[in-house]
């Protein structure tokens, strides 16, 4: 017997949170956009008035004023996108613990043992579209189907707020016609490989010869083609069995280029704290740390170093990063971003060698640790800008909390 699998995506997400708050904004083209300031200035999520003048995610605020002049725009509120998609997800979790959260705004549900409760996908599809709308104000677009790849064409087949259901009878004459892009992991550089063998819709790349897709793109290329022909298989993860993090990262793009030392201590140092505050969240320690170094052409480099000893805390991750960016990085040449992940996690418990010509060492980790794990109690109750290093206060290169973090996870 099928699976019964349904992609759950808020539809504009961003941009819906916002109408929600300041219902004002829904009778206007609107979108959320990074701080044109920080040279963050490109579209993140836009209503669907402004999709209809043509305004499109990712774009640059220029393009998009050039298309829709009236813009309205609108600043970013992280917290608020990570509490409602809380409670969305809170909803899906009343139907089944099969709830696998694809990114902020995406979920994949597992209904098969819910259906003799709730009924078909269709049926739970639709509640579940009335029940986010009552209770939050949001709208999603749901694909129901027999597997995960199926199932998020199907909640990108038709927006916003619609069911769509792809069954084994219908899934050639609805998705085969699709742009191969479309299928989820065919991004750009597979779609320009695809397409030098005339593989440009899903039909066609589901009917090619596998053997000879794997030859030029490997294990990827088996996979692909056993989505296109609906062969995947992969389960939906338990909403508390989620993957686990493999590595935590942030990177900023500075008000204006960082140019000489001085700069690059407060960008790395900044980077430094955000990364190891979220290492001790976590209960992890590093034995590694990367930093990305981007020039105001754009033009980027990576750099890695091993540890002595795990750490999670700022200070240690800081010098560490700031000895690896002298030795690659001229202080003349100025930098426009910058990017610091802690890589190599490992649990907190784990030992820390010192030796025994150095004792001191041991009293100053620890002396920092418990700086460090305060400052944490601190942020906690005060809210995370409540204690800052001297050196990042006032600064002029738009360093704050609201900077990308990233979270890598294992599959």
């Amino acid at each position: 017997m099928d699976r019964t699998i349904l992609h759950c995506d808020c539809n504009g997400f961003y941009a819906s949170v916002e109408c929600v708050h300041n219902p004002k904004l829904k009778e206007v083209p609107m979108a959320v956009c990074g701080s044109p300031d920080n040279r963050h200035g490109i579209i993140l999520a836009k209503n669907e008035l402004a999709k209809r003048q043509g305004v499109l995610t990712a774009e640059t605020i220029w393009q998009a004023k050039q298309k829709c002049p009236d813009l309205t725009l609108v600043p970013p509120h992280r917290e608020e996108y990570l509490r409602y998609s809380k409670l969305v997800n809170q909803i899906y979790l009343e139907y089944t613990d099969l709830v696998e959260p694809f990114g902020i705004d995406e979920s994949w549900l597992d209904v098969t043992g819910s259906r003799r409760l709730f009924g078909d996908g269709r049926t739970i599809a639709n509640a579940l579209r009335e029940r986010v709308r009552r209770e939050t104000g949001l709208t999603i677009s749901v694909g129901v189907s027999f597997n995960k790849i199926f199932a998020k064409l199907g909640s990108d087949y038709k927006k916003p707020d619609a069911t769509t259901v792809i069954s084994r009878e219908n899934f050639q004459q609805l998705l085969y016609p699709l742009p191969v892009d479309q299928l989820l992991y065919v991004g750009d550089a597979v779609n320009k490989t695809l397409k030098k063998f005339s593989i440009r819709t899903i039909g066609d790349l589901a009917g090619c010869n596998k053997a000879q897709l794997s030859g030029v793109l490997g294990k990827l290329g088996e996979n692909i083609w056993e989505y296109a022909n609906g062969l995947d298989s992969s389960p939906v993860r338990r909403f508390d069995d989620q993957p686990e993090v493999k590595s935590i990262g942030n990177h900023i793009t500075f008000r204006r280029n960082l140019t000489g030392t001085e700069d690059f201590k407060v960008g790395i140092l900044a980077l430094a704290d955000s990364v190891a505050m979220r290492l001790r969240k976590h209960g992890l320690k590093c034995r590694g740390v990367q930093i990305i170094i981007k020039d105001p052409q754009l033009k980027s480099i990576s750099r890695q170093t091993q540890l002595e000893n795990p750490t999670d805390l700022a200070k240690e991750l800081g010098q560490q990063a700031l000895s690896l960016l002298s030795s690659c990085w001229s202080p003349e040449k100025p930098i426009r971003m910058l990017g610091l992940t802690a890589i190599q996690l490992t649990e907190e418990d784990c030992g820390f060698q010192i030796s025994l010509f150095a004792p001191q060492q041991a009293s100053d980790h620890q002396k920092q640790q418990e700086l460090e794990q305060t400052i944490d109690k601190i942020r906690q109750k005060y809210g995370v800008n409540s204690v800052q290093q001297a050196v990042i206060l006032k600064n002029d290169i738009g360093v704050d909390r609201s900077s990308k973090s990233n979270y890598s996870r294992k599959e």
